[in-house]
């Protein structure tokens, strides 16, 4: 089967986070790959629970499905990763981009982690740019695609990629790139190697948040990007495009979950280890992100 091979893509939405989920399944082999999923989180009450995943779950047995691969295209900063739970279930191995190791490294700092090991070794795979593997009999290959974080890469599937925060629906635009490691040049530089893809190519994001109130929404195409995305119609050139995300990004709080959300993200979707008592604490640093406008 050829890389322009059709595998059948299944999007699970998440209210709580604006999230998209993904199931993406070669309809020859039933084999499948579980994308950037969602492990849930309520942080007034610290409350954890597995909706999503278990969800997610439930349809691949309703399907028959095989879950060879548990992929996710960055380190999270507005949700937690289910990958570690789904791993435990599913026996799949977990994957990641090999960059999670410059985030990694970044975050043990802020954390005031020395002794974290800033090397990936959290995943089953790391995959470098360009690097091909399958999902089924269906050709697959990773693209870098940092500015996000540092860390982004895309997930290309057959006729399918995986693009979570670079590009959004048009109507919403492109991702902000002011996270610690951001660059809203290096996230320009991806989008344009994104939409350099075949203008068929179907693209799936990570996030929708349906403005206007609309329903939620996570499939377009390279050519609908490159005629509608409100972002890059406004901002034709490499340097329009820096000086709208920056000034786009001086005016977005951070993501309510950022602090709780790295921490466990980056150690490979684990929450942190129980204390003495039983019970798990997250470490929230305080004043970290300094200049973050307040929301």
């Amino acid at each position: 089967m050829s890389e322009k091979a059709r595998p059948e893509v299944t999007g699970f939405y998440d209210e709580r986070t604006f999230s998209v989920q993904y199931v993406v399944a070669d309809p020859e082999t039933k084999r499948c790959a579980i994308i950037d999923p969602v492990l849930d989180f309520d942080e007034k009450s610290g409350a954890t629970a597995t909706i999503n995943a278990d969800r997610i779950l439930k349809f691949v047995a309703e399907k028959g499905l095989s879950v060879e691969w548990i992929l996710d295209t960055h380190p999270h900063a507005d949700h937690f990763s289910a990958a570690s739970y789904l791993k435990e279930k599913t026996g799949a191995p977990t994957a990641i981009g090999e960059h999670v190791a410059d985030v990694q490294e970044l975050w043990k700092g802020i954390y005031n982690w020395p002794d974290f090991p800033a090397d990936g070794s959290q995943w089953d795979r790391l995959f470098a740019e360009g690097e091909p593997f399958k999902v089924g009999n269906i050709d697959a290959r990773v693209m870098f695609s940092p500015g996000h974080t540092l860390a982004s890469i895309t997930y290309v599937i057959g006729d399918a990629a995986f693009v979570h925060d670079t590009l959004f629906q048009p109507d919403f635009g492109t991702a902000r790139a002011d996270f610690p490691g951001g660059s809203a040049r290096r996230l320009w530089q991806s989008i344009q190697q994104i939409l350099a893809l075949p203008d068929e190519t179907r693209l799936f994001t990570g996030h929708d948040y349906r403005p206007g109130g609309r329903e939620a929404a996570w499939e377009s195409t390279v050519a609908e990007q490159k005629a509608k995305n409100k972002h890059l119609v406004e901002a034709k050139t490499e340097e329009a495009y820096v000086k709208l995300r920056e000034a786009r990004d001086a005016t977005l709080p951070m993501p309510k979950l950022i602090l709780a959300a790295l921490q466990v993200n980056m150690n490979g979707a684990r929450l942190p280890e129980p204390e003495e008592n039983g019970r798990r604490y997250l470490k929230i640093p305080l004043d970290a992100l300094e200049g973050a406008a307040w929301g």
